[in-house]
């Protein structure tokens, strides 16, 4: 079979997997609202949302092996696509115009953004001062975005969001420094990267729990785009890649960031429709009189009473 298509059935799969672990801890964040943290690591729906996430992040792992990064990281946006319908098969409604609205224009920003980001696996990678680096500045933001104040879903979900793309390029980081064979397999820096690898997803996948509180549409897309935009700044910043196409790509990648943000936008906006028309209104007033019973009418002669 091709290369590329195996590649693609995988990313496929694993958006599939993605966007089930999103829906899998919506539903249960919104049962269980106002819940400890330690309640609901105790939960079986909570692990099975974990293992779907992991089977997911494998699958993109080896989807990566078999086919460029340009064809694997933007069908990691059909999460989106996959997990607003289904969440709303789910709790039995319709999916409003707003939402099929909302993500159209959050896909098609992404689009081309990952476009004009994504190209061939670099060859530099991290080196350990700069993963301590990226790591503390990651951890003071994410400390930020998620002190207490108004809106906290999509707070919450950006910094799921950026955990997630940090975790990533780590990811890479150890991935290289193990296949390496000029140097020892399990150094001290690489178990040191492995374990802000672990702290950074299992951040991300706590944050994305809480901020699916509010709802799903919102926050999915805020994560959807949070990641790729984190993995790229630090693509961009640290291992010398660079936006295709020019002064072209940088247009491109503008118009992008500004489609996803008014998708985004009308996500935070939707009202669920209800899943059939509302029951209709109970008429008030006196109950009917029985049967062979009439109201009394005052006859001549009576006197009705003051």
């Amino acid at each position: 079979m091709n290369a590329a298509l195996v590649a693609v059935l995988l990313s496929l799969v694993s958006a599939c997997a993605y966007a089930a672990a999103a829906v899998a801890q919506e539903r249960l964040a919104s049962r269980a609202t106002g819940a400890g943290a330690l309640r609901t690591l105790t939960s079986g729906a909570w692990w099975w949302a974990v293992a779907l996430n992991a089977s997911a992040a494998l699958l993109h792992v080896v989807a990566l092996k078999y086919g460029p990064l340009t064809v694997v990281q933007p069908l990691g946006a059909l999460t989106l696509v996959a997990a607003v319908p289904l969440g709303a098969r789910l709790a039995g409604r319709r999916v409003s115009a707003i939402e099929w609205r909302g993500t159209g224009l959050t896909l098609l920003g992404l689009g081309a953004l990952l476009l004009t980001a994504s190209g061939p696996a670099p060859e530099n990678v991290l080196s350990v001062p700069e993963a301590l680096t990226v790591s503390g500045a990651t951890a003071a933001l994410i400390g930020a975005l998620s002190w207490p104040g108004t809106r906290p879903g999509l707070r919450h979900a950006t910094a799921s969001g950026i955990a997630s793309g940090v975790a990533s390029a780590l990811t890479q980081t150890v991935t290289v420094a193990v296949t390496d064979r000029s140097g020892p397999l399990l150094s001290v820096q690489v178990i040191g990267v492995a374990v802000l690898v672990a702290a950074f997803a299992a951040g991300g996948l706590l944050l994305s729990q809480t901020a699916y509180r509010g709802g799903l549409g919102a926050p999915l897309a805020v994560v959807t785009l949070a990641n790729p935009v984190a993995a790229a700044v630090i693509g961009l910043s640290l291992l010398g890649e660079r936006l295709r196409g020019g002064a072209g790509g940088v247009l491109l990648a503008l118009t992008g960031a500004a489609l996803a943000a008014w998708g985004v936008l009308q996500l935070s906006r939707a009202t669920p429709e209800p899943a059939g028309p509302p029951p209709e209104p109970v008429p008030e007033g006196p109950a009917p009189a029985g049967p062979g019973l009439m109201p009394r009418q005052p006859g001549p002669g009576h006197l009705t009473p003051l």
